[in-house]
């Protein structure tokens, strides 16, 4: 593997911003240092840019096997490393959903051939595999997901004598979505009633309600106390359920929240300009949700920040409001959009590599990574303060577009580096880059 000395960088690490060099030797960061004098195969002047460790996503649905019309691995991995995302961890809802043992080493066998970023893979619950469930070695999947709430084939997972058993049992982090499907169908019922199939998408976040999120993430809290589980919960999206969350640094607490990029860049009076492309669920809800999210990255409510990466095709997202599926592809301008909060003094940097590097490495206790540190995998990400419009670039996800279409960005990813090797440079894909499986440490 080629070695690569990075010049006059700016590193942002473990709560510091400093100028140095970056030495890289067999896939790992082997120095850094003000000024490295050895000489390497090749060198990337990184003046006037910042230095990152890779976003590492904890949730993603790039949809292989089974769903490839909208995306696959290669081509979401490829979206990934553009946007400065260096790992990921799948979700389980494909087809056929990863429920057994074959399925999940099926989904590590294509990752292993076709990814271009580090990937691992969420193991999912239904009401008949907590057996296979119990039996899980925590060193073999990112996670165990549960969907507290509706989902495709048959994950829903809502019997409360199943839940009491699943928090008891689970032998790593336990994963949820939260949404309680009996008040979303009122609600469904309520606007179907005075609209027909003609129910504005602006009635998202009314009919999967703030009401709707609470009731199901506190439920998952409560049987977290009860049962004692290491519980994380994804994606919150009102104010309301950050009060479910306590404030203190991520090694003193076992229940732990994520935050998504979309609930933090769009707010509830977006729906009237982008429609379906906005249509995800949890929904997105208020500017006063959305506030008090962006707020809470400044305290330790809030640990992580993912995507949810969700790509469906644009003629699945013409259907009227009950046909459009639910979903967004995000990766290839998460970090960018991110930055935007930076530039307006939202968070700093350092929190914003904490929440997605650093503390994501931390909760799920993958191995030498998320940090630069001298001996971990060089996982990198250099971004550079220049303006771009999202339309721009080519969409590389397979599902070609993207609901940030039309807005400017301030910060833009020239260079990804994954396990050493260059993924993405100079607005192009590196072809031979190849991710490697997170290891946990359980």
């Amino acid at each position: 593997m080629p070695s690569l000395l990075i010049r006059n960088a700016r590193l942002v690490n473990e709560g510091q911003i400093f100028e140095s060099d970056l030495l890289v030797r067999a896939g790992r960061i082997d120095k850094i240092a003000t000024s490295i004098t050895a000489s390497a195969d090749q060198e990337i002047d990184a003046a006037g840019h910042w230095l990152l460790p890779g976003m590492i996503d904890d949730q993603v649905h790039f949809r292989e096997p089974g769903l490839t019309h909208k995306g696959c691995i290669a081509s979401e991995s490829a979206a990934a490393v553009a946007g400065g995302i260096t790992s990921f961890m799948d979700m389980p809802n494909t087809k056929p959903p990863t429920l057994s043992m074959a399925a999940l080493a099926e989904k590590k066998a294509i990752a292993a051939r076709d990814s271009r970023a580090n990937y691992a893979f969420h193991f999912g619950v239904s009401c008949d595999n907590l057996d296979a469930v119990a039996a899980l070695d925590p060193r073999e999947v990112a996670g165990i997901k549960v969907f507290m709430g509706a989902s495709t084939g048959n994950m829903l997972v809502d019997d409360p004598a199943v839940l009491e058993r699943l928090f008891a049992c689970a032998p790593t982090l336990l994963i949820t979505h939260c949404e309680d499907t009996p008040s979303i169908t009122v609600n469904e019922e309520k606007w179907r009633k005075t609209h027909g199939d003609a129910v504005p998408f602006a009635a998202h976040p009314l009919i999967r309600d703030a009401e709707a999120c609470y009731k199901s993430s506190s439920l998952a809290v409560a049987l977290a106390k009860k049962h004692a589980t290491r519980l994380h919960v994804l994606h919150i999206s009102t104010a309301r359920e950050l009060e479910l969350f306590e404030d203190k640094p991520l090694a003193a607490k076992h229940i732990t929240a994520e935050v998504c990029v979309h609930h933090l860049l769009f707010d509830d009076r977006d729906y009237a300009r982008l429609g379906s492309h906005l249509k995800c669920n949890p929904a997105i809800k208020t500017q006063a949700d959305r506030d008090a999210l962006r707020a809470a990255l400044n305290s330790h409510r809030l640990d992580v920040i993912g995507t949810d990466h969700a790509p469906h095709t644009l003629e699945e997202k013409a259907g009227s409001y009950f046909q459009s599926p639910s979903g967004l592809p995000l990766v290839q301008h998460a970090l960018p959009g991110l930055m935007g909060l930076v530039h307006d003094g939202i968070i700093d940097l350092p929190t914003l590599v904490a929440k997605t590097s650093h503390r994501v490495a931390d909760l799920f206790a993958i191995a030498e990574r998320g940090y630069l540190r001298e001996g971990y995998w060089a996982d990198l990400v250099l971004l550079g303060d220049r303006e771009f419009d999202a339309a721009e670039d080519p969409i590389l996800s397979r599902c070609g577009w993207s609901p940030f279409a039309g807005r400017r960005f301030r910060s833009q990813v020239t260079t990804t580096i994954v396990s050493g090797q260059l993924a993405w440079h100079r607005g192009q894909l590196r072809p031979n880059c190849r991710g490697r499986s997170l290891a946990f440490l359980r």
